[in-house]
């Protein structure tokens, strides 16, 4: 892929999130993730599907926040999208991650809160029933969510309470 035409794919990206229904959709160079491997902690101290998720980091064989660092090093650029549902932000990541492997970036990849499923099979100690799409969230993988999405001007704050609008953030990840 060129250049140019890498560029012209940033913005035929970009503009099909929005159209997608995203908030927002940026681009970023691979250097502006900002990785940090305490975000593990945050999964075994914080989140309830810890030893129960199908894409979170306690699965088994499930590589570790500083493995993954070095996966996503072979990566040069990618696409943030924000949301203010959880659903349309896993949506519009997959729909781009299929458009992006149409177009010839067959190791695109999406990053996502998984929202499939009403509730996680896992958590009934069942199988995945969605293994081929569900992915993997960005912090689960070792991403320091707020640092990152701050770069960029977009909006995300530590929740006070259960009321409050929460923003979702997805990526998908292009070589």
């Amino acid at each position: 892929m060129s250049k140019r035409g890498a560029k012209i794919d940033r913005k035929h990206f970009t503009k099909l999130a929005i159209k997608l229904g995203a908030d927002h959709a940026v681009v970023f160079k691979i250097e502006d993730i900002v990785s940090d491997p305490r975000t593990i902690l945050k999964c075994m101290f914080g989140c309830s599907d810890w030893g129960k998720g199908h894409t979170c980091p306690s699965r088994p064989g499930s590589l570790k926040p500083w493995e993954y660092r070095e996966v996503f090093e072979k990566y040069s650029w990618g696409i943030i999208i924000h949301s203010r549902s959880k659903k349309v932000s896993q949506d519009v990541s997959f729909a781009i991650e299929r458009e992006a492997f149409l177009k010839g970036y067959y190791f695109a990849f999406s990053l996502s809160d998984c929202a499939l499923c009403e509730e996680c099979a896992g958590h009934r100690s069942e199988q995945c029933v969605n293994p081929k799409k569900a992915r993997p969230a960005l912090q689960s993988v070792g991403i320091d969510v707020f640092k990152t999405v701050h770069q960029f001007g977009l909006p995300l704050k530590t929740l006070q309470n259960q009321d409050e609008e929460q923003n979702w953030y997805s990526a998908v990840f292009f070589e």
